[in-house]
């Protein structure tokens, strides 16, 4: 009878760590280690008062405290590569934080305030002509407009399609390239932007432009000194 005592208590326990596996990391382990340690005891205790002509089987105990053994392990490793990975992010963030008063070259909605905005547009190789198409915040169209071809960037001034000047705000742009008349490809047109910020997202470590607009470092495309300082 103190076999079967002590097989049920041990599988209680068992599932007592397996719950506290699936909580918060923090409380997890702290239920873990009590379900351990309890086990433990409960070992120590059926050892002590076992029956001399009845032993519990040695292969028994193994298994048990295999599995508790295991089982707290893991906590323990999934805690490890937490701190390793928090430790990369801040890393990472310390290597970006020369980019903070640098120009990115990013495909991201633009902050215009007045000033000129450098574009980088890159139509395709085999266009004969392409038009640069302006939207606001709205997603409306508010100009468009040729542009030439093989130039590596320009500067826009803000001008919407009746040549008046387009209020401060947040715009968009895009390439189409033709041939022949016939549109080959809408694509998205990068910008250089001042970088204000760069910190740890919810998907790993982005920055933030001038205006607002966040993008993850990966997809900046270059880097310039501001022209004050070119």
């Amino acid at each position: 009878m103190q076999v079967q005592n002590f097989n049920a208590s041990a599988t209680s326990g068992n599932s007592l760590g397996t719950a506290g596996q699936s909580s918060s990391r923090a409380g997890g382990a702290t239920a873990l280690s009590s379900d351990f340690e309890t086990f433990l005891l409960m070992l120590t205790t059926q050892m002590e008062n076992q029956d001399p002509l009845n032993p519990i089987e040695s292969q028994d105990f193994a298994v048990q405290l295999a599995t508790f053994s295991g089982v707290e392990q893991q906590v323990r490793t999934n805690q490890l590569l937490e701190s390793l990975a928090a430790g990369i992010g801040m890393s990472g963030i310390s290597q970006l934080a020369g980019w903070v008063g640098m120009e990115a070259r990013v495909s991201a909605p633009a902050f215009f305030d007045g000033t000129p905005i450098t574009l980088a547009p890159s139509p395709d190789p085999a266009s004969d002509a392409a038009t640069l198409v302006v939207r606001d915040q709205f997603d409306r169209i508010v100009s468009r407009e040729p542009m030439p071809l093989g130039a590596d960037t320009i500067d826009w001034a803000g001008v919407g399609s009746d040549g008046s000047p387009l209020p401060p705000g947040i715009y968009s742009f895009q390439l189409e390239s033709l041939n022949a008349g016939e549109i080959t490809s809408t694509l998205p047109v990068q910008h250089y932007a001042m970088v204000q910020e760069a910190r740890q997202g919810a998907a790993g470590i982005e920055i933030v432009l001038r205006g607002g607009s966040s993008v993850a470092a990966a997809d900046v495309a270059a880097l310039r000194r501001p022209a004050t300082e070119r």
